[in-house]
């Protein structure tokens, strides 16, 4: 088996979408009209995709009142500091400042305008290509 996507239920997959591709460089692989919205976004490597919907039938989860340390959707970054200012710049709020962990990883935690966390993180030994 191999991941396909990881799917999240927000208030406005359009506009959401439209803000990941513009600033965190994914693209759009499937869109769909009628109640849910969906966007499915790939980043360069096609190996993942992350889906935005909105699903009429559930509640859209509380993404600011989740700790960052419960979920959080990470990209892989080359400089850190410099991603993290750029998104604050575009309506991105910090979750804390730059950190570097016990294995030497360069971390950080953004939330999205919408909420969600974001991490920013590289790797002192890169897991995947």
């Amino acid at each position: 088996m191999k991941i396909e996507h990881v799917a999240f239920q927000v208030s406005d997959p359009a506009a959401q979408a439209d803000w990941y591709v513009e600033h965190l460089g994914l693209r759009v692989k499937r869109s769909t009209d009628g109640p849910a919205h969906a966007r499915f976004l790939a980043d360069h490597g096609d190996a993942v995709m992350v889906e935005v919907y909105r699903n009429p039938r559930v509640g859209v989860p509380d993404y600011r009142a989740i700790d960052p340390m419960h979920l959080h959707l990470a990209f892989r970054v080359e400089d850190v500091a410099a991603v993290r200012e750029r998104l604050l710049a575009v309506g991105a709020t910090p979750e804390g400042e730059v950190w570097v962990s016990e294995a030497g990883d360069h971390l950080a935690m953004l939330r999205d305008p919408w909420g969600l966390t974001i991490q920013l993180v590289r790797r002192r030994d890169p897991m995947i290509p």
